[in-house]
């Protein structure tokens, strides 16, 4: 179940309420009038199937009360009410399967902002990479993988270019296009600091890694462990599963490649650098593809229920 808490003005109010009292996905309906200051006017909380959250959040916005007061979205773990359990029955689909696309919408904003502390993640996951490629250990590498914060903005590249959003798309962009060349160059930095001082293996070789050596030579299944963990990525971002969110992170090589770019380059080996980097380039790709077109069937699917939801209340 999903919580509201709606702001708005009393003639709004009333509209709101009217709407909210017609669905029978919505229950727990309260109203208290002139209870809002800062914006003034009404309050309503209710509950609601999280099935139809996305088209009950519709029709409020029809009525424009973002803009003349305020809805909050909350989640409800547990619900001890028959009530309850009739407007999810009531609420077509499942709960599981049901995608809030304000919430998507929200979350996936707050991920793209190029901040410090995104730059300072980038930057550390992939120091913890290069130590990984220099020591060929691949719990360093999965260790890079989980700390790396990219699929953020890889989801709001995805959300941008299915809701054709180009404020956040260029903020995602924004964001990949700072975050990883700076952990490049760090790595990289780093990588000649360490073979200056001797610190590196001694014997370290860019074409000698049993463990690690996958990093920096793509093929088919780069582009198909990729694509099907973006899948799952994004539906673990649309379902709230963040469990499957950790195991999509250690899927991919996007920050262990990236990582790789800059210690091949460190020890000259640019053929290895290229093959990082070609690597890196197919997981961001097939990862934003997974997350466009994942995105699309679910879209659709909602797309039909708000028709539906419409010619009901006509």
């Amino acid at each position: 179940m999903i919580h509201l808490r709606i702001v708005a003005p009393e003639d709004v109010a009333h509209q709101a309420l009217a709407r909210l009292a017609d669905s029978d996905a919505v229950l727990n309906i309260v109203h208290l009038h002139g209870a809002a200051q800062k914006p003034d006017g009404d309050v309503i909380l209710c509950d609601v199937a999280r099935e139809e959250a996305s088209v009950i959040l519709g029709d409020l916005k029809e009525l424009d009360i973002p803009r003349v007061g305020s809805i909050a979205v909350e989640h409800i773990e547990t619900s001890l009410s028959d009530r309850a359990e009739a407007a999810e029955k009531a609420a077509p689909g499942l709960p599981s399967d049901a995608v809030v696309w304000e919430e998507v919408e929200q979350h996936t904003s707050e991920n793209t902002e190029l901040s410090i502390s995104f730059v300072a993640f980038m930057v550390l996951a992939m120091q913890i990479g290069m130590v990984g490629i220099l020591f060929d250990e691949p719990i360093l590498i999965v260790g890079a993988m989980v700390v790396g914060p990219e699929f953020g903005p890889l989801a709001g590249l995805s959300v941008a270019l299915v809701q054709r959003r180009g404020d956040l798309a260029r903020r995602s962009l924004k964001a990949l296009a700072v975050g990883f060349p700076a952990g490049v160059v760090l790595a990289f930095a780093a990588a000649v600091f360490f073979k200056a001082t001797g610190l590196s293996p001694e014997d370290f070789n860019t074409a000698a890694h049993q463990h690690t050596g996958f990093i920096s030579n793509p093929d088919f299944f780069s582009f198909y462990v990729a694509f099907v963990a973006g899948i799952a990525g994004m539906l673990s971002l649309t379902n709230a599963k963040s469990g499957a969110l950790i195991g999509v992170l250690i899927s991919v090589t996007t920050i262990p490649a990236a990582s790789n770019v800059g210690v091949a380059a460190a020890y000259g080996d640019w053929g290895r650098a290229g093959g990082a980097a070609g690597q890196l380039g197919i997981n961001l790709s097939s990862i934003v593809l997974a997350g466009v077109l994942t995105l699309l069937v679910q879209r659709r699917a909602f797309l039909v229920r708000k028709r539906r939801h419409a010619r009901e209340r006509a």
